[in-house]
């Protein structure tokens, strides 16, 4: 049997902070959904919606396909950083064009975590107060 035009799905991994987005990006009119709910429903503020959707935005195909993701760890922000990164990576798969992405700088992982705390400190560098007496 061969597969329909509308069922070929993209793939995407996303990761950021401690977050991992599994993105499926399927033809179809632009539904987005998290973790089986929908984005503005899971996403407690707009503009890191917002964020989310900035690769489907930029190369145009908001209305053109429909996302699926599975994101796990981490707060709201990594999440949504994790998921964006998964969609651009999902439309490259997808044939959109890379230079649009690249430039707009949606292609780089954000490798920036939580710092550890260190012994003799008061946070990762956060040291005691000095005191002369």
């Amino acid at each position: 049997m061969m597969a329909k035009k509308s069922d070929i799905q993209y793939y995407g991994t996303g990761r950021r902070k401690t977050s991992t987005a599994r993105v499926y990006v399927t033809s179809g009119k632009g539904k987005i959904t998290v973790n089986g709910k929908d984005v503005n429903e899971y996403m407690p503020f707009p503009t890191l919606v917002m964020d989310l959707k900035q690769p489907l935005v930029l190369t145009g195909t908001e209305e053109k396909y429909d996302v699926t993701v599975d994101v796990k760890g981490g707060g709201f922000t990594g999440q949504a950083g994790a998921i964006r990164l998964g969609i651009a990576r999902a439309l490259l798969e997808a044939g959109c064009d890379r230079s649009t992405l690249k430039v707009a700088g949606l292609l780089a992982r954000d490798s920036r975590k939580k710092e550890r705390k260190k012994y003799g400190l008061k946070a990762a560098r956060r040291a005691p107060q000095f005191s002369k007496r």
